[in-house]
């Protein structure tokens, strides 16, 4: 299932940029995930690990991080995570920690970024397609 974030506006008041202005509400699992990331302080090698739990606490998945240094300004790190929208459709979000290593802003999908969401819909697309291991194996 590719997700449908693909352009996004502004939502005065909120942390997480790119939200829906047009839905004055942030959806639950948008707003437990803000939460749980609020007081990050672990730097750069913590980064993985709070976005990780924090995406696990709304049921959600982290993908994969990358550095980002040149892809997204003012930011080092950059983790992709999906978290369900209320139906069975799931949400593609960025999760972009800062220059310093001292705050994980959240990010929706823009005009800027759309090529790090097609990626993530391949290999979420990709992941799908590989057979389910053995319960042995695991």
């Amino acid at each position: 299932m590719l997700s449908q974030d693909v352009a996004a506006q502004s939502l005065p008041g909120a942390t997480i940029t790119g939200a829906d202005a047009s839905d004055p509400f942030l959806p639950l699992e948008l707003l437990e995930l803000e939460l749980s990331l609020e007081g990050f302080s672990g730097g750069e090698p913590g980064f993985c690990e709070a976005v990780r739990k924090a995406a696990s606490a709304v049921q959600g998945d982290f993908l994969f991080d990358l550095p980002a240094e040149g892809l997204i300004p003012d930011c080092r790190r950059l983790a992709v995570l999906r978290i369900p929208e209320g139906d069975a459709t799931m949400r593609t979000l960025f999760a972009a920690l800062d220059e310093d290593g001292a705050e994980i802003r959240l990010l929706q999908p823009d005009g800027e970024t759309e090529h790090l969401l097609r990626f993530a819909d391949a290999f979420v697309d990709l992941l799908q397609r590989m057979p389910a291991k053995p319960r042995e194996a695991a």
